[in-house]
């Protein structure tokens, strides 16, 4: 028997607010300056409406912002200059992450990636916010104070970790707090926000330190992943799922905005795991699974920055298998995985969606429009790993707006059959290096094609059914005539 989903598209919609669409993650600092990095960007940004980018590493040797020389500062904004002018050419901005230590600046040696960013203090928190007053004013003076107080500026990476910060919380309070006085002291209207930790940690403590001394920020970040805490540490990732609840992510994210209030809540960072090499990562169910807990903080948070945008990602190595388990939503080739194709359909939502009564343990549904020519479904059936999960029949009833009938509708489905570019790849034989019409042959096998569907509509009820196999997604488009 179907399972029914029914929406009455005459009835009052509420706001759907998209927040996964505010910030996307990226490696370090440095792959900003590759071409197929900005490539990439800019079709995310253009497909999928993404607004705001995120790194580490912005002061990393790499990049050459600050040296010492003859027991002299020297400074070089020349390579973040490069950076900025391309994310607002393409109508993006950056969230700034205020790290790693520069060398000549750092207490210690202790690092963390390939590329060595340096996790310790400063040896003298005056240089580093002179480092900090000098960044924030030729961002001003180059940009304009306008533009520069929408570029969210969080003080570090999940300095709860001792794999980011060696300096533990109470360091990482004063290193924060030595920040704002200092970007503030250059504009009051700069957003400086913390504490960026992993897993929903120091929320309370950080903003009783922030209100006590008179430094309190303008957003409240943090991270959190469905795998966090759960599992022993090291476990793969279906135990990890495994163990976590169906809310988990919005379960975080309620506690989290008790304490921010009226502020904006950014996580700028979550996946489906953390796990940097986890093949779920280029299938259909991390699709279905990030598209239901996207949708699940809609109403809660303001933010949710998939890590990451791109496979070009090298902080254990830059792989160079286009289907390796990467974070990206999109592989190192440019191909789009079934988890980009899911953002594509939940936006065509647009910016409202309307109630959806029915219930489900593995399915779920949900109802909006980006334009009045017609309404967008989408549909997932997805269950975490060791949970019972079976193809599942479902009739979706819409009652169309006073004086339309539809037209036509259409389906468009992400499954193992069905965007899904990685199958394309096993059936050449996995080659690790694709030759251009290989790559050109995964292109079309990622696209998601909207099929004709039959409907069948009496009295403005419109019912579609359809079957969703396990780990699946399915979009919904109802065009209808006045």
């Amino acid at each position: 028997m179907a399972t029914p989903f029914s929406s009455d598209l005459g009835s009052a919609p509420v706001p759907l607010r998209h927040p996964w669409q505010h910030c996307v993650g990226s490696c370090h600092a440095i792959t900003a300056l590759r071409a197929d990095w900005q490539s990439q960007l800019a079709r995310a940004h253009r497909e999928l409406g993404v607004r705001h980018v995120r790194f580490h590493g912005m002061l990393d040797d790499a990049m050459g912002t600050v040296i010492c020389q003859d027991e002299r500062y020297l400074y070089s904004f020349l390579n973040l200059d490069r950076i900025h002018d391309f994310l607002l050419g393409i109508g993006m901005r950056p969230i700034v992450e205020l790290s790693f230590m520069p060398w000549s600046m750092a207490s210690g040696g202790e690092t963390v990636f390939r590329y060595r960013g340096n996790i310790t203090p400063p040896r003298h928190l005056d240089d580093w916010t002179a480092l900090c007053t000098r960044l924030a004013t030729h961002w001003c003076e180059r940009y304009g104070v306008d533009e520069v107080s929408q570029w969210p500026i969080e003080v570090w990476n999940e300095p709860n970790l001792t794999a980011f910060w060696s300096g533990g919380q109470a360091g990482y309070f004063e290193l924060y707090r030595r920040t704002w006085e200092a970007i503030k002291a250059v504009s009051p209207r700069l957003q400086v926000g913390g504490p960026v930790t992993a897993q929903n940690a120091w929320l309370p403590e950080f903003d009783a330190f922030a209100r006590e001394h008179g430094c309190e920020p303008d957003f409240i970040s943090t991270h959190y992943y469905p795998t966090d805490a759960f599992g022993q540490i090291g476990a793969d990732t279906e135990t990890q799922l495994a163990h976590a609840p169906p809310g988990v992510m919005r379960d975080h994210a309620e506690s989290a905005r008790a304490i921010a209030g009226r502020r904006p809540l950014y996580y700028t960072e979550w996946n489906i795991t953390s796990n940097p090499r986890d093949p779920l990562h280029d299938g259909a169910f991390c699709a279905a699974l990030a598209i239901r807990l996207a949708m699940t903080v809609d109403d809660v948070v303001d933010a949710m920055a998939w890590w990451t945008f791109s496979d070009i990602f090298e902080e254990n190595y830059l792989p160079s298998v286009p289907f390796h388990g990467g974070f990206g939503l999109l592989s190192l080739h440019d191909v789009a995985k079934p988890v980009y194709r899911g953002f594509e359909l939940l936006r065509r939502l647009g910016p409202q969606a309307w109630a959806v009564e029915g219930r489900h343990d593995t399915l779920s549904a949900w109802v909006g429009a980006a334009d009045d020519r017609g309404a967008d479904a989408v549909i997932v059936n997805v269950a975490l790993p060791q949970h019972a999960i079976a193809s599942e029949d479902v009739e979706l009833r819409l009652r169309l707006p006073p004086g339309r009938r539809a037209a036509a509708a259409f389906v468009s489905r992400i499954d193992e059959s069905h965007a899904n570019p990685r199958a394309a790849w096993q059936a050449m034989g996995e080659p690790e290096y694709p030759s251009a019409t290989q790559v050109a042959a995964l292109q079309v096998a990622s696209v998601v094609v909207p099929e004709p569907w039959p409907l069948a509509e009496e009295d403005g009820l419109v019912k579609i059914a359809l079957a969703l196999p396990p780990n699946a997604v399915a979009g919904v488009r109802v065009e209808w005539r006045s």
